[in-house]
C-alpha cells in the first residue's frame, strides 16, 4: 500500500506517518510539504531517517502535486490551522482559502486521477460559534462544564459534541475553509467513485508540537510555564475556565488504518477527539503544570478574542460504534510526553517561532 501525506513535516503529518509505518504491513508512506513552519526542516531529517521520502512543494500549485507519484491513499494534513488566521495580520483571507480550500481541490483531483482514497483531516472548529458560546454553562472544579439542569440543543450532551451539532455561520474564516474542503471532499468520492473519508478532530497533542497560543494550546502551555514564559487567561472573565479536550496523533494513525481496511461509508463524517475523560480547562491546566514545573501564575485579561468558545468536547461515540475506534491515550499520559519534551528542550517555543 502507498501512502501520501501532505503536510507530512508538521506535527500532525510526521506524527501520523510514523504511527502508520509501525501499524501497517508493507505500507509506503512519501508526503510533501512546503517546508514554511519553523522547525519542519527537522522533521524532514527524522522522517528521511525511516525511509520515507518527503517532496518538497506547494500544494497550491498543481503543478507541485503533478510531480508526485500515484498513491494508494492520500492524507491531507496540510493547513493553515490557526483560527485566527486571515484577521490576525499574519496570512491574508486568500491566502488562507488558497492554501485549506484550493490546495484541497488540486488533490481531490490528484485522487481523481490516480483513484486514490483520500483522507481530509478536519476540526472541530467547523461548528457554530453563536451555537457553541450559547450552550448552557456553569463552572465546576475550575472550568467550564454543561449546565444539564437547563434543555440543552440537538446533537449536544455530557459526552460531548456529535457530528449533527450545527455549522451555521460564522465559523471563522478558518472554519469555514475547512466546512467547505469536507462538502467538495463528500462530492468528489461520490462523483468519481473513490472512498472518502473526513475526520473532525479535537486538540491534537504530544512531544515536538509546534506549539502556539492559537493551536497546539496543551504544547504551547506546558513550554511556557516550564520556562516562566508570559502565560494569560484570555476572555470568560479572565480565569481559565475554557475547556478543552485533547487527543494524541498516535491514536489518530491508529483510527485511519482502520478506515484504510473499512468500507466507505455513506456519510464519511467521524468525530475523533479526547472526549470529556481527556478534557481540562487552563486553569486546571496551570493546577498540573504548577505541580510539574513550579508555580508560575498566569495574568488575567478578560478582553474577548475572536472567535473564542468557552467549551468544546468532541463525542467521537459513532466512530466507536461504527469503526471500533477509541483514543487510547490518556490526557495525563500526553502531558506526560509534552513535559519531558520540554525539560529537554527548553528552547522549544523560540526555535518553531512560537515566541
Amino acid at each position: 500500500m502507498k501512502v501520501l501525506i501532505t503536510g507530512i513535516c508538521g506535527f500532525v503529518g510526521s506524527r501520523v506517518a510514523r504511527g502508520l509505518q509501525e501499524r501497517v504491513e508493507g505500507i509506503e508512506i512519501f508526503g510533501v510539504d512546503n517546508l514554511l513552519r519553523p522547525g519542519s526542516e527537522t522533521n524532514r531529517q527524522a522522517l528521511s531517517s525511516v525511509g520515507i521520502k518527503v517532496f518538497h512543494g506547494d500544494l497550491r500549485a498543481r503543478s507541485d502535486v503533478d510531480q508526485l507519484p500515484a498513491s494508494d491513499w492520500t492524507i491531507d494534513a496540510a493547513a493553515n490551522p490557526s483560527v485566527l488566521a486571515g484577521v490576525d495580520g499574519k496570512s491574508s483571507a486568500r491566502q488562507l482559502a488558497e492554501h485549506n480550500l484550493g490546495g484541497t481541490l488540486n488533490l481531490l483531483e490528484y485522487c481523481r486521477e490516480h483513484r486514490s482514497g483520500f483522507v481530509l483531516l478536519s476540526t472541530s472548529r467547523v461548528y457554530s460559534i453563536p451555537a457553541l458560546a450559547s450552550l448552557p454553562m456553569k463552572v465546576k472544579d475550575n472550568g467550564f462544564v454543561l449546565d444539564t439542569d437547563v434543555a440543552l440543543p440537538a446533537a449536544v450532551s455530557q459526552a460531548g459534541l456529535s457530528e449533527g451539532f450545527s455549522t451555521q455561520a460564522p465559523v471563522s474564516l478558518y472554519g469555514a475553509t475547512k466546512l467547505a474542503s469536507e462538502a467538495i471532499a463528500a462530492e468528489y468520492g461520490t462523483t468519481f467513485g473513490f472512498p472518502v473519508w473526513i475526520n473532525r478532530c479535537g486538540v491534537l497533542a504530544g512531544a515536538g508540537q509546534f506549539g502556539t497560543a492559537e493551536q497546539g494550546i496543551f504544547s504551547y502551555w506546558l513550554h511556557a510555564h516550564a520556562i516562566k514564559h508570559r502565560l494569560r487567561y484570555i476572555g470568560f472573565g479572565g480565569l481559565g475556565f475554557q475547556v478543552r479536550d485533547a487527543f494524541h496523533p498516535d491514536d489518530l494513525a491508529d483510527l485511519i488504518r482502520i478506515q484504510f481496511r473499512h468500507e466507505a461509508c455513506t456519510d464519511p463524517i467521524f468525530h475523533a477527539g479526547g472526549g470529556r475523560e481527556n478534557s481540562m480547562s487552563l486553569a486546571q491546566l496551570t493546577a498540573w503544570c504548577d505541580a510539574r514545573f513550579g508555580p508560575h501564575r498566569p495574568e488575567s485579561d478578560d478582553r474577548p478574542r475572536p472567535f473564542d468558545i468557552p467549551w468544546v468536547v468532541m463525542d467521537s461515540a459513532r466512530t466507536a460504534r461504527e469503526l471500533g475506534w477509541r483514543p487510547s491515550r490518556t490526557l495525563v499520559s500526553i502531558l506526560d510526553e509534552i513535559a519531558d519534551h520540554a525539560d529537554r528542550n527548553p528552547g522549544w517555543l523560540k526555535f518553531c517561532g512560537a515566541i
